[in-house]
């Protein structure tokens, strides 16, 4: 319960009342100066709501220790997965550089950079292509679409699928009787 301020009376004070203050009546109210803070009612705050007050605050502070160390959990298993991605990208560059290093090992290898450096065998003609040349067409000399005995051959669509569903038309994969050299003379059997 809310403490009810005690209140002063005439009665009560030893003063002496004021000159041309009647004696029976009342003394007057005491000014700011000398009233006391216990006469005077606080906003509401008992020490059950100051209680609760600081409980709250203290249960606040609590919840913000947690969630900051949950932040840092957080990031802490996120650090992780990155040195995870990184390890596996660091075994995959250890294995690529392995290989290389398997490569360069090689006599084949070691010769065709000799050349390079015009440092092949005394049979080999060196050459170097210039920085600006263009790159070779479709039908140059020893590329893959126009080699020696290639026949180009152009079909239709239909043609295609009906190889497809079908088989091909022109089966070269037949058996081709086997030629057999004679004998030589004297190498028979039993003679």
């Amino acid at each position: 319960m809310p403490r009810t301020p005690a209140r002063s009376t005439a009665a009560d004070t030893d003063t002496e009342p004021a000159e041309g203050v009647a004696p029976g009546t009342p003394a007057p109210r005491p000014t700011a100066a000398t009233a006391s803070l216990a006469d005077l009612p606080v906003a509401g705050l008992t020490r059950r709501r100051i209680a609760l007050l600081i409980g709250a605050v203290i249960a606040a502070w609590v919840i913000v220790l947690f969630a900051r160390q949950v932040g840092e959990a957080s990031e802490a298993t996120g650090r992780a997965d990155a040195m995870r991605a990184s390890n596996a990208q660091l075994a995959t560059d250890v294995t690529a550089a392995q290989r290389e290093l398997d490569l360069i090992q090689r006599q084949a290898y070691i010769e065709q950079q000799a050349r390079e450096y015009r440092l092949g065998s005394p049979r080999e003609i060196p050459f170097i292509l210039a920085d600006d040349a263009p790159p070779l067409g479709p039908d140059a000399p020893g590329s893959a679409a126009v080699r020696l005995g290639a026949v180009a051959g152009h079909r239709s669509p239909l043609e295609s699928w009906l190889d497809l569903l079908f088989g091909s038309g022109d089966d070269t994969t037949t058996a081709q009787p086997a030629t057999t050299a004679a004998p030589a003379p004297g190498a028979g059997p039993g003679g």
